[in-house]
């Protein structure tokens, strides 16, 4: 008999196909997120779940009793209580590496847009105003030659360093839990504890995973190293970053500026500050948003979801439940 599954969002029908070649799939019609209550509702019978959020935590795996496995069309996985997933035998996989590069293009969108003001003067231009020569106080802040710092070097941190190494003569440092050889023998980075690395860094961009450690790593006494001229780049979560601090040196001028694709509350609140900050670009949490992968996450997740229901191993299991 296959396995039960449920799916709560809409996925790429060679996706669902394949699930269905598998399982016996239910999923969420809407194009509309699925109501936490629905949800609940929805897993009752599931032995495999497929999501990209959903809380995984006490409360879904009450309602869900037969549950033996989460997939997750994600890199991040901080919506899963690993402690009541292990102590239920729940085995929780996500998608890295299937998005490296193409999060790494968007860390340079946020350079690039931020350090030449891309948004700003195409309402600039848009809305009429450009009726003659631009004066130097629409000038930006070059990209090439400049000091890049890395927090955070996984896969996607190495990307983006490749891209700043070798596509713009970047100077670029990173900072870690650990040292990574092979990536400074390659790449010619170096190695940097953290205060060196935003005292020094032009643009200094945020990749470090949500975890105890990481949780407002960058505040108040981080923002005041950095360079005034420094531009911030967040593309890991929100929550790794102290906002109300970010916010104070954005309007004080301790920095320049910002570039953000993701926030403490997702979507972003209309009333939010960031929203009438010109030296702020804000992007709707879109750093894997291609078409091509998405549906390779997609593709990926189902398979690590019917190997866990089948008896398989799961290619990316999260570390913490093993």
């Amino acid at each position: 008999m296959k396995p039960y599954v449920f799916i709560d969002r809409s996925v790429p029908t060679e996706v669902e196909a394949f699930l269905a070649e598998h399982c016996t799939v239910d999923k969420w019609e809407e194009s509309s997120p699925i109501p936490r209550r629905t949800l609940l509702t929805k897993v009752a019978q599931a032995e495999g779940l497929l999501t990209a959020g959903a809380q995984v935590d006490t409360e879904l795996i009450a309602n869900a009793p037969k549950l033996r496995a989460v997939s997750s069309i994600s890199v991040g996985y901080n919506h899963f209580d690993l402690e009541a997933m292990k102590r239920h035998s729940i085995i929780g996989t996500h998608t890295p590496h299937v998005l490296d590069d193409t999060v790494a293009d968007l860390a340079f969108a946020l350079i690039l847009g931020t350090a030449r003001r891309v948004a700003e003067l195409d309402r600039y231009v848009k809305e009429g105003k450009w009726k003659s020569g631009m004066g130097n106080k629409w000038f930006g802040q070059d990209v090439h030659h400049a000091k890049l710092g890395i927090i955070g070097m996984g896969r996607i941190g190495e990307a983006v360093a490749r891209r700043g190494r070798f596509g713009f003569d970047m100077e670029v440092s990173y900072f870690n839990r650990s040292r990574k050889p092979e990536a400074e023998a390659n790449l010619g980075v170096h190695y940097s504890a953290l205060n060196e690395l935003l005292a020094e860094s032009d643009f200094v961009v945020m990749l470090a995973p949500l975890t105890l450690e990481t949780t407002k790593l960058i505040g108040r006494e981080q923002f005041k190293l950095m360079k005034p001229n420094a531009i911030f780049i967040n593309i890991s979560r929100g929550q790794t970053v102290d906002e109300a601090a970010l916010i104070e040196a954005l309007q004080a001028g301790t920095i320049a500026a910002a570039g953000l694709d993701v926030f403490e509350q997702e979507p972003i609140p209309d009333d939010h500050p960031f929203l009438n900050m010109n030296n702020v670009l804000t992007l709707p949490h879109i750093g894997s948003a291609t078409e091509s992968t998405r549906t390779n996450m997609a593709m990926l997740a189902a398979r690590n979801l019917v190997n866990a229901l089948t008896g398989q191993s799961p290619t990316h299991t999260v570390a913490e439940l093993q």
